[in-house]
């Protein structure tokens, strides 16, 4: 019943959201394009394969730590606290997308679903769970070994696609999701904008894009990165670069770029007295968003 009631006011509380910035959503001209890369306007001419989006240097950090990945008291901890409330907004974002039923006890049923920078598999198992068809995708060799090993040891989980692969590979393949997952990756690649171009390259028309990340505020910088990594620790010295960040209206125009429009924003807030995370209307630090691929990029 708590379980019923609690997903019950999340429902509510992303329409309030989505009400709330709707204004963002739908205005191409609500901040400057001046800090985006900008389209060539030479002639159209035959593109070869897509360039890849990988930044080598964020492989190297991730790989040296890949073995952490299911230790819930180590380097990933912040994101085994986290994951609760990313997988509540995800499960009702996606319910209510599909109109599915995000109270039955496999609300994702029928969905196919790819993870993007899964690592070691922390959202692709309760993706599964929850009975989607599930993708998991990282450049790090070592993450998917250490997720193919940990989802094997479950029959829920063992289904799971675990691939050493990238966005832009997946393309070239002519894979389709009805829904693609990218939280807390965007920060790590050197090419946002093409990162999001491949997203929804793998997106079926009308499908969902779920990006979550760091906003570049000053905010965001005391507390992502000198509070997180400097004075608790919680995350290893140099995880986070803040001119990495994107900011909300940043992200939601490189999504509108990719063929791409955003319905859903939320923020996520930390408590340090209960230590748990929660969904909020706050998106000055971490925030997830929900976009639809149109039918025409």
């Amino acid at each position: 019943m708590k379980l019923f009631n609690h997903l019950r006011n999340l429902n509510t509380h992303h329409r309030i959201l989505r009400n709330r910035f709707h204004p963002l959503f739908n205005t191409t001209n609500f901040f400057s394009e001046s800090s985006l890369p900008q389209e060539p306007t030479t002639p159209h001419v035959q593109q070869p394969s897509p360039p890849s989006s990988l930044n080598r240097n964020e492989l190297a950090k991730f790989a040296a730590i890949a073995e952490s990945w299911w230790d819930s008291d180590g380097p990933f901890k912040p994101l085994h606290v986290m994951n609760p409330t990313r997988l509540a907004f995800v499960r009702s974002a996606l319910c209510r997308h599909f109109k599915k039923d995000p109270y039955s006890a496999k609300p994702l049923e029928g969905l196919k679903i790819a993870d993007v920078g899964c690592g070691g598999g922390i959202l692709s198992e309760p993706l599964a769970r929850m009975g989607a068809t599930v993708t998991g995708i990282d450049a790090v060799e070592k993450n998917i070994n250490i997720a193919r090993l940990h989802a094997e040891s479950d029959p829920a989980t063992s289904t799971i696609e675990f691939c050493c692969t990238t966005a832009e590979k997946l393309v070239e393949e002519g894979r389709k999701f009805d829904a693609v997952m990218a939280l807390e990756v965007i920060e790590h690649v050197a090419e946002p904008a093409e990162f999001c171009k491949s997203l929804s390259a793998l997106t079926i028309p009308d499908g969902a894009t779920i990006i979550s990340t760091i906003n570049r505020s000053m905010r965001a910088y005391a507390t992502a990165i000198v509070a997180a990594e400097y004075i608790l620790r919680w995350l290893p010295t140099g995880t986070h670069e803040w001119s990495s960040f994107l900011t909300p209206e940043e992200l939601v125009l490189i999504l509108q770029r990719a063929g791409i429009n955003v319905e859903e924003m939320a923020g996520f807030t930390y408590n340090p007295v209960t230590g748990r995370w929660s969904l909020s209307d706050d998106i000055s630090v971490n925030f997830i968003t929900m976009g639809t691929k149109t039918n025409i990029t």
